[in-house]
């Protein structure tokens, strides 16, 4: 009987690229807000994409006046704020902007009051994908050698960080997680997000697509 060969446990996230119109204004931006260490940059001017793109990348800080040091620099660089301005919540305290690429950001903390000055300083990086079928998906991810760190039902899914990568990847409905931007849900062309891991290139159910770490993903000098 044939067996099937696995490339389950080559699978890890390496690096997240963003695609951008205009490269050197994407470096200004980022470099701007202060996460231009945790993304790469690649110049796609005819990728085209309208509406929500079905992903966000989360940041986790310390406090409020932090968080709010973060949304205020990237409304300085250009962002804009597609819902109203942070707040609290249940959870804690945050707010999103969406980057002049079109990239949406959402800047959190557990803490609901400050217990020091803001910072800059980033605790976490999460890319979380919009998709349809979160336990299906999972289970897509869990078959290419990805390990669940977390999981809530057919809501939100974690996978344990891979040593080069300084993001963590994450799954939420799609529909759940434009509300929480604030964004409608519809949203067509590419993604504008590549994901490089150390398998081959694949594209997941969401049409998510991944490449290999080996593979070219240009920055700004």
């Amino acid at each position: 009987m044939a067996t099937t060969t696995s490339t389950a446990a080559d699978t890890s996230l390496a690096s997240v690229t963003l695609e951008v119109a205009d490269l050197e204004a994407a470096h200004r931006f980022y470099s701007a807000f202060g996460v231009y260490t945790y993304i790469r940059l690649r110049e796609v001017p005819e990728a085209h994409s309208t509406g929500f793109r079905g992903f966000t990348l989360a940041l986790t800080v310390s406090g409020p006046a932090t968080v709010d040091a973060f949304v205020a620099a990237a409304v300085d660089a250009g962002a804009t704020v597609p819902k109203p301005p942070p707040a609290k919540s249940l959870w804690g305290y945050g707010g999103v902007v969406q980057a002049p690429d079109g990239t949406f950001w959402k800047i959190a903390t557990s803490a609901k009051k400050d217990n020091g000055p803001a910072t800059r300083e980033i605790d976490e990086v999460v890319l979380l994908l919009g998709v349809e079928d979160v336990k299906a998906t999972k289970q897509f991810y869990v078959d290419r050698g990805l390990t669940v760190a977390k999981s809530f039902g057919g809501k939100y899914a974690e996978f344990a960080p891979g040593q080069s990568s300084p993001v963590k990847l994450a799954l939420y409905k799609r529909r759940g997680l434009a509300k929480d931007l604030g964004v409608p849900a519809d949203g067509t062309g590419s993604h504008r997000v590549v994901l490089s891991g150390t398998a081959d290139a694949f594209t997941d159910l969401d049409g998510f697509t991944w490449e290999t770490a080996a593979s070219p993903a240009p920055t700004a000098p």
